[in-house]
């Protein structure tokens, strides 16, 4: 056998294989053997089938089972002899048997970039301090109280206030017929003058009486998300159910207690802690995010279109889910998925192009995840989740992709810090 490699770029290589005549032609026998061992043919006794007729007769099938066995059998140890390791599944250009003669295909692959040495000494960082104010804890402890409120039913006949909930059934009309891209919705819950639905929208509500119908007139802006919606005059047909009033808990001991603490001050003490937690977060994120932003700058390789696309592809299902959520589709937007995608695709090759030079970096320091510092992270998750350490360990054993997600993690974390250990991080106090 002989291979050469053509390169096409410096992540994307063509193999050229040559396979001897002698092993076209044994392969050749075995299948014509095989087809006139088991088909039946009029005029002919099972086993005496002449091998022109059963060649004249089942060429194609013929030349699609030898090629695809000699590609088989030859480009593993092809890729083996010239030591390349390609992404995904090369693309095989796959010619026609000739009887009597060698037979050449070529394999189109990508690998992983040839990276150099990076140098990631004495970065200079600017790492922002978030403190964490009076009013933050008085914001948190708002929406604490606001999640754990009651909605009870105004039983009294007036009309609906900004603040109110109501519960409505609505559908929407274009030029007096139902609009498709607004069906009816039936019991839905909305805050008025949230600001959850259009401005419009939800003023109307405004002095309605419970089981009440009503017209409401709403245009859609030309940039509304919803590219269906947008810039079309549409009218609501609302049946308002019921006026709910929304009942927030005092905020003394008694609340504390009731969602899981001791005192008040236990519950603001809690809320600062996690709340510091939180800048600490947004502040690391931010020094990762110069880090990569400066290794980038000083490092140059070609990007695996494989990789890219494969990124693309996780990016545009996440926005689809993300929609799908909201009860939306990726139509919705007005754009198609082709459209959508290539919105993302900076944003795909900047993920590859980081995750890239991470794993060097992993590489070339040799950082590797021990038994023990494995141990650590389930313990940590253990912890967090409230489940048995067993349990979290037992898991990512069994599931194989999961537990080198959650190793590769771990990996990023320790170049991550050992980047950080040797950079000149200049810390700002941040308002």
């Amino acid at each position: 056998m002989k291979v050469e490699v053509q390169d096409v770029t410096t992540v994307k290589k063509v193999l050229n294989v040559e396979i001897p005549e002698e092993d076209v032609t044994r392969q050749l026998d075995k299948v014509c053997q095989e087809l006139r061992r088991t088909v039946m043919i009029r005029g002919f006794r099972p086993g005496k089938v002449p091998r022109s007729i059963i060649e004249q007769r089942f060429r194609k099938e013929i030349n699609a089972e030898v090629s695809a066995k000699l590609i088989s059998d030859s480009l593993t140890k092809a890729l083996e002899e010239v030591k390349l390791v390609p992404l995904g599944e090369p693309d095989i250009e796959r010619p026609n048997i000739e009887k009597g003669r060698a037979y050449r295909y070529s394999a189109t692959i990508e690998i992983l970039p040839e990276i150099d040495d990076i140098d990631f000494n004495g970065l200079r960082l600017k790492k922002n301090i978030y403190s964490v104010k009076e009013t933050d804890i008085e914001e948190e402890l708002k929406r604490i109280q606001k999640t754990n409120a009651q909605l009870n039913t105004v039983e009294e006949n007036r009309p609906v206030q900004k603040g109110d909930f109501v519960v409505i059934d609505y559908e929407g009309f274009k030029d007096g017929k139902p609009f498709v891209h607004s069906k009816k919705v039936e019991n839905f819950l909305v805050e008025v003058g949230s600001g959850h639905m259009l401005e419009e929208f939800e003023n109307n509500l405004l002095g309605m009486l419970p089981d009440t119908h009503k017209d409401i007139p709403v245009h859609f802006p030309e940039d509304y998300y919803n590219k269906n919606l947008a810039g079309n005059d549409i009218t609501f047909k609302v049946h308002l159910k019921e006026i709910k009033e929304q009942i927030i808990p005092e905020l003394d001991d008694e609340f504390a207690k009731d969602i899981g603490y001791e005192s008040l001050d236990k519950l603001k003490k809690a809320i600062e802690e996690n709340l510091q937690k939180r800048n600490e977060m947004r502040s690391n994120q931010e020094l990762e995010t110069q880090i990569l932003e400066a290794l980038s700058e000083k490092t140059d390789f070609e990007l695996p279109e494989t990789m890219v696309n494969e990124e693309l592809r996780t990016l545009v299902d996440n926005r689809k889910n993300a929609f799908s959520r909201r009860g939306l589709s990726l139509e919705d937007t007005g754009e198609s998925e082709e459209e959508f995608a290539e919105k993302y695709r900076s944003l795909a090759e900047r993920n590859v192009r980081n995750y890239l030079i991470l794993k060097k970096i992993i590489d070339q320091e040799k950082i590797t995840v021990s038994d023990e510092l494995l141990d650590e992270e389930y313990k940590k998750i253990a912890d967090s989740t409230n489940q048995p350490v067993e349990m979290i360990k037992a898991y990512h054993e069994k599931h194989k992709e999961s537990l080198e997600t959650f190793k590769w993690r771990i990996l990023r974390d320790q170049a991550i810090k050992l980047i950080l250990e040797k950079s000149a991080i200049e810390n700002i106090e941040k308002e």
